[in-house]
């Protein structure tokens, strides 16, 4: 971790009831985990109207973003990081094999069936609507510079590399 330099804001313990002139004190943690938490519950929810998860969401589209289609232990080494556990990939491709919204080909390729392309694209406009909540009253130019901020302070404590 680098020393710091040219930081003179205390910092405050969190504080949910903390006013706008007050922001600069309080921990990054707990309102970035606080913004996590609620953007991914209302996603999640959202989902979950329509039998649908977030899981299966970033599987259908790893199967569909690359220029060749992806084995199973690829979409998982992709993916794994980002889930709640070593084996939730796994299973989410099996749920989607399931309801006929994957299938493999002989060179265990998956592939999205016609089913899981409808399936895909539905959910793109359901996560774009869900934006729009989230994002209401924030400028891309505000949404730009808060992204901006959050990935220094990751580099700040991991490093640039």
């Amino acid at each position: 971790m680098k020393p710091l330099t040219g930081t003179t804001t205390d910092q405050a313990p969190a504080d949910p009831a903390a006013t706008e002139d007050m922001p600069a004190t309080q921990p990054i943690g707990y309102w970035s985990g606080r913004a996590h938490a609620a953007v991914t519950r209302q996603l999640r929810d959202a989902m979950a109207r329509i039998d649908v998860t977030q899981p299966q969401y970033w599987v259908l589209n790893r199967v569909n973003s690359g220029p060749a289609e992806p084995s199973r232990d690829e979409v998982i080494s992709q993916l794994t990081s980002l889930a709640d556990g070593p084996y939730e990939i796994a299973r989410v491709i099996d749920q989607l094999l399931h309801r006929a919204w994957l299938r493999v080909d002989a060179e265990q390729r998956l592939h999205l069936t016609e089913a899981g392309e409808e399936a895909r694209v539905r959910l793109r406009a359901l996560v774009t609507e869900q934006r729009a909540v989230v994002h209401e009253g924030i400028s891309d130019e505000q949404y730009v510079a808060a992204l901006k901020v959050l990935r220094r302070m990751i580099a700040n404590v991991e490093g640039d590399g």
